[in-house]
């Protein structure tokens, strides 16, 4: 019999369990601990309505009781996957969703509550998540969903007052997070390293079936269409490391249980969007060799394919096959970096850039480098300039050392548009070149505010990271430069 908690009743969602019926081998039923005198903490009423949930739904208590772990929606299960993982490069075994549990699918989703608690593989953890990086994953999904990045969704976040032990004590939090599947490259090598080839060849066949039906319609047969998920999960990480690469976002541990078979961005931990731009940082503050550094991002997710195509070999007639797939990252990757910077520079498709335009970006990229400008700013700065090519206008100059290096970089950027065409290519590069992303102070701020009982900031910020592109004046202030205490902010794994 199912284990159950007592459900409220103002609830109107259908329930599947498409991951469940793979069987026992692959998840524990767990029901969530119960989350002591829980309260709203943010919400997400764009997602609700999207997903056409209950209007009232996130107002509602019975809702709030549901989300915080302290009740199971009508319909919905708890159950913790097991996976297992690379960390920091190290073959780490069996791991599993130490503090999530998924409730099933629902609208097309599946739902998770992250931080509710105690799970068979929790090892040395406690199962929840403190409000901290509960508030910075709710904010970070949805900046990443505004941006146009391939991203985990986040419905909302409930606190309570009950005490977590980080490095001091902290206050306990749960994100409802969602995700066509939270199905990670983990889930591979649990069942590929451990000899269980009959489940790791359903749980390849899942995949396909549900979300890369491409696979069977190609009518490959045997080892053949395990080959082409393999391409097909490489090409998507490609465009989704193109994507990071182009905001400036650092995801900070990319693990092999970090990363999704849909080639989505999955788990907001020690994440950060450069300030200045300094393609070596490092925004783990345990990261202590710098393996997910900036710069090193590429060849990581390269190398996590590795470890996804070693899972998944009892599946592919021939190894070759399987290395050929991977391969492929070396051409998706530049290609799709190339169209990420050709869309932030106005033109209008990858047809019209010529044979040196990525020496073009690579010499802006070392310039910026060189005089540590701020990223964001500058491409924001850039789109307006554009518009005009005015050589009055020094607002681009100002963010450089180098002026006149910068105004030699401008005369060739100028020249790429045409005075017919500088309109048109500005009003492209607005609609791509975010005003607003998720600084670390601002994160910060929101937190410290929220520790205090005021979520208007996370509400706030909700509001523009969701439409980054927008001007939004009444929050000009969110735009501006990171203040100098923002470089001593520590980001680690802990949460």
């Amino acid at each position: 019999m199912p284990l159950t908690l007592e459900a409220p009743a103002n609830t109107a969602l259908h329930w599947s369990h498409s991951f469940a019926a793979l069987g026992g081998h692959f998840f524990v039923e767990r029901l969530p601990t119960p989350l002591p005198a829980p309260y709203w903490v943010g919400r997400n009423l764009a997602l609700a309505a999207e997903l056409g949930l209950p209007a009232d739904c996130l107002q509602a208590p019975d809702w709030l009781q549901a989300l915080s772990g302290n009740a199971l929606l009508p319909g919905s299960r708890s159950l913790a996957t097991v996976y297992s993982g690379h960390q920091f490069g190290v073959w780490a075994g069996q791991l599993g969703d130490g503090r999530a549990l998924l409730l099933g699918e629902a609208v097309g989703q599946e739902w998770q509550l992250k931080g509710a608690g105690l799970t068979p593989f929790s090892r040395m953890g406690d199962g929840r998540a403190v409000l901290r990086s509960s508030i910075r994953e709710f904010l970070c999904s949805e900046a990443m969903h505004g941006l146009g990045i391939p991203s985990t969704r986040a419905l909302c976040v409930t606190g309570s007052d009950a005490p977590v032990r980080r490095e001091t004590v902290e206050t306990a939090a749960v994100v409802t997070r969602l995700a066509p599947s939270f199905i990670r490259f983990g889930h591979f090598e649990h069942f590929g390293h451990g000899d269980q080839h009959g489940d790791l060849k359903a749980l390849a066949d899942y995949v396909i079936e549900r979300f890369y039906p491409d696979c069977l319609n190609t009518g490959l047969g045997g080892g053949q269409r395990y080959v082409a998920l393999l391409a097909a999960v490489t090409q998507r990480t490609a465009q989704l490391l193109a994507h990071w690469q182009s905001v400036g976002f650092c995801h900070g541990v990319m693990n092999t249980d970090n990363m999704s078979m849909l080639g989505l961005t999955i788990d907001y931990g020690p994440f950060q969007f450069l300030d200045a731009y300094r393609p070596g940082h490092i925004c783990n503050h345990s990261d202590h060799q710098g393996r997910y550094a900036f710069n090193r991002q590429p060849a990581v997710a390269y190398w996590n394919l590795y470890c996804l195509g070693q899972a998944m070999l009892p599946l592919i007639d021939a190894q070759e096959d399987a290395i050929a797939a991977l391969e492929t990252f070396k051409q998706h990757f530049p290609q799709a970096l190339g169209e990420r910077f050709a869309a932030k520079l106005g033109l209008p498709d990858a047809a019209s850039r010529g044979p040196d335009t990525s020496v073009f970006v690579e010499d802006l990229l070392q310039r910026l480098a060189t005089d540590a400008v701020d990223y964001t700013i500058f491409w924001r700065r850039l789109s307006h300039w554009a518009c005009e090519q005015n050589p009055a206008d020094a607002s681009v100059q100002d963010l450089f050392l180098d002026r006149v290096a910068a105004q030699q970089w401008l005369q060739r950027f100028a020249a790429l548009h045409g005075p017919t065409g500088r309109v048109r290519a500005s009003e492209r590069m607005l609609a791509c070149n975010p005003k607003y992303v998720l600084r670390n102070h601002l994160g910060e701020l929101a937190i410290r505010a929220a520790q205090n009982g005021d979520f208007q900031p996370v509400a706030d910020l909700l509001q523009v990271l969701q439409a980054p592109c927008d001007e939004h004046p009444a929050h000009e202030g969110l735009a501006g430069f990171a203040p100098d205490w923002a470089a001593d902010i520590a980001i680690s794994c802990s949460s």
